[in-house]
């Protein structure tokens, strides 16, 4: 029997409208990095917007065997940080491969 392995990639967009310095800006990263790695087992790191305080950009990736358990997992991941409250969601983006 051959296995594929799925790869997923999430691209999540956000904005830190009440955030004023790039301190402040590491520990809300630093809070939803660590839930997102801790609760979906993720690679996960800001990937973009390193020096504005007010936004960021977190790409995060997931491997399996099944496309939409990857693709369900990743959706529910966006909808924690979402729910966390620390910042606003502008844009998301996932991409699903098959290697």
């Amino acid at each position: 029997m051959i296995m594929s392995m799925v790869l997923g990639l999430a691209t999540i967009s956000l904005r830190l409208p009440e955030n004023n310095t790039l301190k402040g800006k590491r520990k809300i990263l630093k809070s939803i990095l660590g839930k997102m790695k801790n609760t979906f087992n993720v690679s996960a790191a800001e990937i973009a917007e390193n020096d504005t305080h007010r936004k960021s950009e977190i790409g995060c990736s997931m491997v399996g065997n099944d496309a939409a358990h990857i693709n369900s997992k990743l959706d529910k991941l966006i909808n924690m940080v979402e729910d966390m409250g620390v910042a606003e969601i502008v844009d998301t983006q996932i991409e699903i491969m098959h290697c």
